[in-house]
């Protein structure tokens, strides 16, 4: 921001003045700027640049349990033994939902 060093200076009085008013009008400002916005609304029109995924299919291989890992009974994610935190009841729990 540029100072214009020869300009005449305010005084304190006359400077406490000015911010009062521009806070006054910032205030103003802000509360007149607030608009309702239906956010259903605005997702529906965002469309994302292509977007189109509609004739996509997803190919992803879908492996069975193996025999080192199992099935958290809490969050239902398959891990590797080593995240095993506990078995209460037969039911095997793992690190993440143990903490």
């Amino acid at each position: 921001m540029a100072t214009d060093y020869d300009a005449p200076r305010k005084t304190d009085d006359e400077l406490s003045e000015d911010s009062l008013e521009e806070l006054k009008n910032r205030r103003m400002d802000k509360s007149s700027g607030i608009v309702d916005v239906d956010e259903s609304e605005l997702n529906e029109s965002m469309e994302l640049p292509g977007a189109d995924l509609s004739n996509e299919e997803l190919a992803v291989r879908v492996l069975p349990r193996q025999a080192d890992e199992f099935t958290c009974s809490q969050c239902f994610l398959v891990h590797h033994r080593s995240q095993l935190a506990k078995e209460k009841n037969g039911q095997l729990v793992c690190r993440d939902c143990a903490a």
